[in-house]
């Protein structure tokens, strides 16, 4: 096997090794960038035939990617997708980057994980390095990935390395992208820990934290992910109980997070959105159950993140009460479907589960996202309007993500009733009886 280590890893240090990416979304495309930017040939595999010719053609679809970045690297050929998975022969690495969602009942779906593993395992060869980013819960790279991929007859650490490196990808951050996040890496053996890590080494800038095995490099993390949940979850609880009080919750946050130690500032909002807060947790109390323990602190937190879309109605009904409205027939002006600011991604939001209650209760719904244009949800489909055109016929506006490019000033002046449940009009000056906050 050293000799196998010894030629991966001369070809991944001096750029001949060709490397393949199993689902260009969200991770996967950013992440088969900076490898052809770090000058390797590289492969990105899709079951979807549309990114399969966007790509091809240069067209980006991914906000943290650069156009002209993507348009450059295919035209000069060292990015390329296909959904022809007989390519798998011809590389010499693949990450595995495809959606690890869960079911109806909150359980773990990893039949995206397992059908991409079937694919590659076809085609597996000796010397060939697999890595899993998808997050998942501890035990999945080795309980599920390794008996798929041994499946060839070829053994995990003597004909092929294996690990797990979670990705870290954070929607819309402007100081931290695949390119400079730091990496954790853990793999089936020290030598696919080795390997693995070469990988990352040179394609990224951050640095490359090695772990001793996939199930270390799995729970790290599902407690990242966690540890924002129930601190979210906590802020959550704090924002209901305040407003009960009559206390400004944001004035509270604002307060505590003077102290330079022993807090971390989180905030309260509609709900919990995007692939890995609201989701990741769930794998994890799943997992628990395996050895009879039952993950109560995560559980709570999930349940009082997943009720605050029904309390954002809750307080918009009582807001239209007190100007003689019923909700029932109100027309409601809801500003961001994203579920954070300055992205065009939908995922989860907890504007979808606000835009069900409403629409439950009667409102005549009018949205507005400048990032989304339209979307399609529980089977229908809903376009954005210009909120400049109908704020002033609305009955009441709903701040439901704190985009930079709204006029929060203007906003506020033409609209008879603000419900503001992101604080984005903390800095406005002029109509602040208008103005409700979460």
């Amino acid at each position: 096997m050293s000799e196998l280590k010894e030629d991966l890893i001369l070809k991944l240090k001096n750029k001949t090794a060709k490397l393949g990416v199993v689902g260009l979304g969200y991770v996967g495309l950013p992440l088969a960038v900076e490898k052809a930017k770090a000058g390797y040939d590289v492969i990105g595999f899709d079951v979807q035939d549309e990114k399969v010719k966007m790509v091809n053609e240069g067209h980006n679809y991914i906000g943290d990617v650069v156009d002209e970045d993507l348009k450059e690297l295919v035209k000069v050929g060292k990015l390329r997708a296909t959904t022809d998975f007989s390519f798998v022969n011809d590389v010499d690495t693949v990450c595995i980057c495809v959606p690890t969602p869960l079911d109806l009942y909150k359980q773990p779906d990893i039949s995206y994980v397992v059908n991409s593993t079937k694919s590659v395992a076809k085609y597996l060869h000796r010397g060939m390095l697999v890595v899993l980013e998808s997050t998942t819960y501890p035990g999945t790279t080795e309980e599920v990935l390794r008996p798929i991929l041994e499946e060839s007859g070829l053994k995990c650490g003597v004909d092929f390395f294996l690990a797990f490196s979670p990705e870290r990808v954070d929607p819309g951050n402007k100081e931290f992208k695949t390119k400079n996040t730091p990496k954790v890496v853990g793999g089936c053996t020290p030598e696919c820990t080795e390997v693995a890590a070469t990988l990352y080494r040179n394609v990224l800038e951050g640095e490359i934290y090695t772990v001793s095995s996939p199930a270390v490099a799995e729970m790290e993390k599902i407690l990242e992910n966690t540890f924002r949940n129930i601190n979210i979850g906590l802020a959550n609880e704090m924002a209901i109980l305040c407003k009960r009080m009559g206390i400004d919750v944001w004035e509270v946050i604002d307060a505590a997070k003077t102290k330079p130690y022993g807090f971390m500032a989180f905030y309260p909002g509609p709900g919990l959105g995007g692939h890995c807060i609201p989701l990741d947790p769930f794998y994890l109390a799943w997992k628990a159950r395996e050895y009879d323990y039952h993950t109560r602190l995560i559980e709570i937190s999930g349940e009082i993140n997943d009720v605050m879309p029904e309390f954002v109605v809750d307080n918009a009904m009582k807001l239209l009460n007190g100007h003689k409205k019923a909700m029932n027939g109100a027309k409601v002006l809801l500003l961001g479907v994203a579920y954070k600011k300055d992205i065009d991604d939908p995922r989860e939001s907890p504007t979808l589960k606000v835009m069900e209650h409403l629409e439950k209760n009667g409102a005549e719904l009018i949205i507005n996202d400048p990032y989304i244009p339209e979307f399609k949800h529980a089977g229908k489909k809903y376009y954005t309007v210009d909120w400049k055109e109908v704020i002033d016929d609305s009955d009441i506006v709903i701040i439901t993500t704190d985009h930079s490019n709204y006029d929060y000033e203007e906003i506020v002046s033409r609209a008879k009733i603000v419900y503001d449940t992101r604080n984005a009009t903390k800095d406005v000056k002029n109509n602040r009886e208008k103005i409700h906050k979460l």
